[in-house]
């Protein structure tokens, strides 16, 4: 029996609730991961549906050490003006060499912690990266395409992307997985097949 992976993933205030769902749903049904809920103080948040989430833990890097790999989930809090600092526990858990992926203004924590200086990356457009966090550490590598970027263990996607999300994180998190996340990837995909 393979041994269990631990992923945890971060929210804070207005979290868009599609960008998780697909993810954490796949890793827990599909592949065996326990899934946690990390807020940057341990207090509950409400997503942009109004859902209300209380959190298993805090986002202290110290509180984590057990994580094989962390999402953080966009809000628009992460573009505002005092968004939370999470360089601490993104960089903790990149440091282990464990998958560190971020969607939709996630990626701006990402961003933020420097883990896209040497890493090709997505966000929601090049300008609006750069309209929030010019001039960051890597952004030579921004890669415009509407679907996620793995590079390494850094994973990254537009807003857009939840899809292709999960698919890329899940492939970072298990690569002996293949045939899995094939069966994944078509699975996915046959809802646009079918609706064009």
């Amino acid at each position: 029996m393979p041994e269990q992976k631990t992923i945890g993933f971060l929210f804070i205030e207005g979290f868009a609730d599609w960008e998780y769902g697909l993810l954490a749903a796949s890793a827990v049904e599909w592949f065996g991961a326990r899934a946690v809920s990390l807020t940057p103080d341990g207090k509950p948040v409400t997503g942009i549906s109004g859902f209300r989430l209380t959190p298993d833990r805090s986002g202290a890097a110290d509180e984590n050490t057990d994580l094989d790999a962390i999402a953080v989930i966009g809000s628009d809090e992460w573009a505002g003006k005092a968004p939370p600092d999470v360089a601490d526990l993104l960089n903790a858990v990149a440091s282990r060499g464990s998958v560190v992926g971020g969607i939709c203004a996630g990626t701006l924590a990402l961003a933020r912690a420097s883990l896209f200086e040497k890493a090709k990356h997505t966000s929601n457009g090049r300008d609006w990266i750069n309209g929030h966090e010019a001039g960051y550490a890597g952004d030579s590598n921004y890669q415009d395409v509407p679907y996620a970027v793995t590079d390494g263990k850094i994973v990254s996607a537009p807003g857009s992307a939840p899809g292709t999300f999960a698919l890329a994180f899940l492939e970072t998190l298990y690569p002996e997985r293949g045939s899995d996340l094939a069966q994944m990837r078509t699975l996915f995909a046959k809802e646009y097949a079918e609706a064009s």
